[in-house]
């Protein structure tokens, strides 16, 4: 079966062996656990001695709070960077096991922080820089007094790309015709690769 909060795709195993770890606590408690998690996932840190107080009467060890935080952390983040909203998740946890009272809290926590998880989340994704214009010029020296043989011209490359932040970086490269060569042919194969994509 396919969900839309693990991005149209089966249900991973350890998150369905999880769903039963999270249903020992009680729904009141389900809804402070994921406020915990939403509180780390947004990058203000997870406070652990309040977890440990939560999880107390269902006498969780360490590991399952481990587990809980990680499958409470998967199902938020996942839910949010396939823009679930919080109805379509409540049906698919409920399908998956977990007990109506826990769904309700969880997504009332989800639906809070849906959009401020959004931002972090986009703001903490892999981002790289986007090349913005390529110069070069070939530089031909005849004569040295400083060199006894000069017969090789170097390729003096000048690249300008703009990061994530919309700043403009600016990378001179100096390289001998033979790298050139190199560089143009592995440019060459890499553009064929993806035009045959």
């Amino acid at each position: 079966m396919r969900f839309r909060f693990c991005g149209d795709l089966d249900c991973p195993d350890w998150v369905l062996a999880e769903i039963s770890t999270l249903s020992k606590i009680s729904s009141v408690k389900m809804k402070l656990l994921c406020g915990q998690v939403l509180k780390d996932l947004l990058g203000e840190g997870i406070d652990y001695d309040k977890v440990t107080k939560l999880t107390a009467d269902a006498k969780f060890e360490s590991g399952d709070i481990k587990a809980s935080i990680a499958v409470l952390s998967f199902i938020l983040s996942s839910a949010a960077k396939h823009d679930v909203d919080s109805e379509s998740l409540s049906s698919e946890l409920q399908q998956l096991g977990l007990p109506k009272e826990h769904t309700m809290g969880l997504c009332k926590s989800y639906e809070d922080k849906h959009s401020a998880l959004q931002d972090k989340l986009r703001e903490t994704s892999l981002r790289l820089n986007r090349l913005e214009n390529v110069s070069w010029r070939v530089d031909y020296t005849l004569s040295s007094s400083e060199l006894s043989e000069v017969n090789e011209p170097e390729i003096h490359l000048k690249l300008q790309t703009k990061g994530p932040d919309s700043a403009t970086e600016t990378t001179v490269v100096t390289v001998s015709a033979e790298k050139f060569r190199v560089l143009l042919t592995e440019l060459k194969q890499a553009q064929a690769m993806m035009n045959a994509l």
